[in-house]
């Protein structure tokens, strides 16, 4: 279990998938993105046949790389020499699907907070989450990163395997006992769909002295409204457009 901090303590704003819309999603090029506009970074972790964690989104290959099937049944090698740009932009050809280690390594060196969700494969909700905790513990960050899925199974078994690190239940809309979930998972945070957040969530959200994030919020104005609300943290597809210099929160 941790001790929660007052404050949120990673950057108010992250990139969806690392870049948002302006890279190729869950890829190394959108840390650039990320950097560029002092956002930290949302990215999605998934087993590949071999059991090694890769950040992409889908179970499956098509609509984000050049190829087929499902990444649970794909290994390594292959899915490491896959294009995950050519579907995005040009400039992106040759992109490849990092390893999250890749990632983890990239994120470090480039000083990058991370929030990363645990995006299992059907049925492989424990097996996702051991690996991520083991990965991290091997990595011995000095910063944590938090945590979040919307499978409450992985991030129990997270929970059990790194006690100290943060974590964030996924929700899209708001289940009316959130707060019993966020208690009896050890989650510090409540990350709700942009659509479904409202002032009355936010204060209860406070009121129950859990974190609050958005996501996935790409209209400025709205975002400015949620912070206002006492949100905590925007992940947003477009960093160009909300970031914390955009939204003057300086070096937040």
């Amino acid at each position: 279990m941790i001790t929660k901090p007052s404050r949120w303590p990673w950057p108010r704003v992250l990139a969806h998938r690392c870049g948002g819309a302006l890279a190729p999603e869950n890829t190394l090029a959108g840390l650039d993105v990320a950097l560029h506009h002092r956002c930290g970074v949302e990215f999605d972790v998934m087993l590949s046949a071999d059991g090694t964690l890769f950040v992409i989104h889908d179970e499956t290959l098509e609509r984000t790389t050049n190829g087929r099937g499902r990444v649970a049944d794909t290994p390594d090698v292959v899915l490491a020499g896959l294009d995950a740009g050519v579907s995005h932009h040009p400039q992106f050809v040759g992109e490849r699907v990092p390893r999250f280690t890749e990632m983890l390594t990239r994120c470090t060196a480039l000083g990058l907070a991370m929030n990363i969700e645990i995006k299992p494969s059907a049925g492989m909700d424990r097996e996702t989450a051991q690996v991520l905790a083991a990965t991290l513990a091997q990595a011995a960050l000095k910063e944590p990163p938090i945590v979040s899925s919307f499978s409450e199974e992985a991030l129990a078994v997270f929970a059990e395997a790194s006690p100290a690190t943060p974590l964030g239940l996924l929700v899209e809309a708001v289940p009316p006992d959130w707060e019993a979930r966020c208690r009896r998972l050890g989650a510090v945070a409540l990350h709700v769909a942009c659509s479904a957040v409202t002032k009355p969530l936010a204060m209860a959200v406070k009121r129950a002295d859990l974190w609050l994030a958005t996501y996935t919020e790409n209209d400025p104005l709205r975002a400015v409204e949620q912070l206002g609300w006492g949100v905590d943290c925007v992940i947003t597809d477009r960093p160009d457009l909300i970031n914390p210099e955009s939204l003057g929160l300086g070096a937040a």
